[in-house]
């Protein structure tokens, strides 16, 4: 069954990641709008039509949920850890997306300090000027790298836009270290094709992508909840670690989850 989020601020939630986390999610309850159709995605695939034409909050409508879910939470075990931007979807496909960014910080500093902003994107709008300085104001921009191939990471992520890998890497590069990876690390089949970012090839390759971003810290993770693909299979933990190790031998913060 997808998880469809339905509050623009949502949780906390207990995140393997992120400690007590405060969820946003700037899409719509309808269903998931992303640029990306991940075949693990918890939210489910993206709808095939969508006749409606779906409300997204105005940054005074989110300014204040915001600021409302702060004032009860400050104080109390609950408070957040960080406030994450997820749910229904890409995040930074929100018009808004910038100002929302500057709102966040905003209330973030006045009430819960010691907090961080984290974004989890598939960064396919970081080319967007716009968009890559509003990232580079957050704590965490997390963005994704499925594969160390373009093939790979078309058929792990299934992108209704045309993704240039190597512009992407670039585009990551202009974050200067300042930057967090995310990959999640898979083998199944969806639709007959085999899928498998775990070869010698895809790590070197994926590896080698590491070296040209240097990010902060890089995240691996497995499988953690009911994916829409079922043909799909989750890592060891020992798969995971000597995933991780190679990881730290090049010198670069990394942690698993499996």
């Amino acid at each position: 069954m997808a998880i469809l989020f339905e509050n623009l601020v949502f949780g906390p939630i207990h995140s393997r990641r992120l400690g007590n986390s405060l969820g946003v999610n700037l899409m719509p309850v309808i269903g998931k709008i992303c640029t990306f159709n991940c075949v693990y995605c918890e939210c489910g695939w993206n709808p095939e039509k969508r006749n409606e034409h779906p409300h997204l909050a105005t940054p005074q409508e989110y300014e204040q949920t915001l600021e409302n879910a702060l004032k009860e939470l400050v104080g109390t075990p609950k408070e957040p850890d960080s406030i994450t931007f997820s749910g229904n979807g890409e995040p930074t496909l929100h018009p808004n997306f910038p100002e929302i960014i500057d709102i966040t910080i905003k209330l973030r500093d006045r009430y819960v300090p010691k907090a961080v902003i984290s974004v989890l994107t598939n960064g396919t709008r970081i080319h967007d000027e716009k968009i890559f300085k509003a990232l580079q104001k957050v704590d965490n921009n997390i963005c994704k790298l499925d594969g160390g191939t373009l093939d790979t990471i078309n058929k792990v992520n299934l992108p209704n836009v045309k993704i240039n890998l190597e512009q992407y890497i670039e585009d990551l590069q202009r974050f200067d270290g300042q930057v967090v990876i995310q990959t999640l690390f898979l083998r199944g089949t969806h639709n007959g094709k085999k899928i498998d970012n775990t070869t010698d090839e895809e790590i070197n390759l994926w590896l080698d992508h590491l070296k040209k971003i240097k990010p902060r810290k890089t995240m691996i993770y497995v499988i953690d909840r009911e994916t829409p693909e079922k043909n799909l299979e989750k890592l060891s933990k020992e798969e995971m670690g000597s995933i991780a190790e190679r990881v730290k031998s090049l010198g670069f913060n990394v942690e698993y989850y499996s």
